[in-house]
């Protein structure tokens, strides 16, 4: 039988002890699971970042595994603690919008909120729930814990506006959801979402205040050097880029910026 799989995504950082101590709870209750961290540095309280890394990373583990991700400004709030199963694993985490866009593109079979104190550490803190109760859920979980046991199921998840998007006739509107190491815009714009509207060769696109004519392309190098071009990139997302160069700066776009598509 293979090992389960539980993922970490957060904002903790690695300089103080909160990522091993998550480690620690998961390792006590399921002493055999594989833990992979995706990232411990996304931007402090950076939800919309979060979101995106961790519905980018999800896809490509086996069936089954468990994604834990906590990025929690509301820590200790009523805010609600999410169990989210997708057809082909599991998210755990706060409902603050952080499971939205994975939740989405993967899917929902069934949410349970995470309310049964006996799934928790014997002392939850009010300022880390992400060890005293995400942590130690993940784990058993994997022990085999049926979802049902960890609380009862609800119809809805937190959709911020960041994963949304809004048809208008024969144009999306979405917005920028990430810059990455490159400068390369990405959008919350999925390649499902452009099927329906056909485009071939060029696509309009505004961002922000700027409206561009770009050449819709499979490739960066498809375009001349320094040259923008739109895309869809390896998360299948909608990319705005620039061949060899940082389409952020020069198109002065900032993450949550609106984005409009349409053919030209």
């Amino acid at each position: 039988m293979p090992r389960s799989i539980i993922t970490l995504t957060s904002d903790f950082g690695l300089k103080d002890p909160y990522v091993a101590e998550m480690k620690a709870v998961i390792l006590s209750i399921s002493p055999d699971v594989t833990i992979v961290d995706v990232t411990h540095e996304i931007e402090k309280f950076n939800i919309r970042m979060g979101a995106f890394v961790l519905a980018s990373a999800v896809p490509y583990f086996p069936k089954n595994a468990i994604h834990v991700a906590v990025v929690d400004p509301g820590v200790g709030t009523r805010r609600r603690m999410l169990l989210v199963q997708m057809p082909q694993g599991f998210l755990i985490g706060p409902d603050n919008g952080i499971l939205a866009l994975a939740a989405k593109r993967q899917g929902m079979k069934a949410v349970h909120e995470i309310t049964n104190r006996k799934l928790m550490m014997p002392n939850v803190s009010s300022t880390f729930h992400g060890r005293d109760i995400f942590a130690p859920a993940a784990a058993h979980l994997a022990n085999g814990t049926p979802p049902a046991k960890f609380g009862s199921r609800t119809p809805r998840i937190v959709s911020p506006q960041f994963a949304k998007i809004i048809k208008r006739k024969d144009t999306l509107v979405g917005e920028v959801i990430h810059v990455d190491g490159f400068g390369n815009i990405i959008t919350n714009i999925g390649k499902n979402d452009l099927e329906p509207l056909n485009i071939k060769n060029t696509v309009k696109v505004t961002l922000g205040n700027t409206e561009l004519k770009l050449k819709f392309c499979k490739t960066y190098a498809e375009a001349e050097i320094g040259s923008p071009i739109a895309l869809i990139g390896s998360h299948d997302f909608l990319e705005i880029a620039l061949n060899q160069g940082n389409a952020a700066k020069r198109l002065k776009t900032k993450i949550g910026d609106t984005t409009a598509l349409c053919r030209p």
